[in-house]
């Protein structure tokens, strides 16, 4: 089965007993690209904007709104809540169109975010490492 977005954030950012590159590799191929507003990342520059995610991020969650899964295809808009470790809150909304490998784990995701709540600088966590 191929795995969602939901998931794959639950592991990377707010489940702390699954390690970044055991979250990653569950969830992402090896050959792994993501471009969020408009910067290509790939594997390892991925792995440590998710690690430096962690070092911020005290607790949040995903609320998927629409997800659509066209045989290797995926796209969805969901909004991501976090509270910081500082105290602050960020609500940031993304939409997000995607390509899974044979293997079901996500090959290819391209993300534009939306900023909702959240000060100014938090409109970069998308690309923060």
């Amino acid at each position: 089965m191929a795995t969602d977005i939901k998931s794959a954030l639950d592991d990377l950012i707010f489940n702390p007993g699954i390690s970044v590159d055991e979250a990653i590799d569950k969830h992402f191929s090896d050959n792994y690209r993501q471009r969020t507003n408009r910067q290509w990342d790939d594997r390892n520059t991925f792995a440590a904007h998710i690690t430096h995610l962690r070092r911020v991020v005290a607790d949040g969650s995903i609320t998927v709104h629409e997800e659509l899964v066209a045989g290797h295809l995926y796209a969805d808009r969901h909004t991501v809540t976090i509270e910081k470790k500082d105290g602050g809150r960020v609500v940031t909304e993304v939409y997000l169109f995607g390509e899974h490998a044979p293997d079901g784990r996500f090959q290819r995701v391209e993300e534009l975010t939306l900023l909702i709540s959240g000060n100014k600088e938090d409109a970069k966590l998308g690309n923060a490492r």
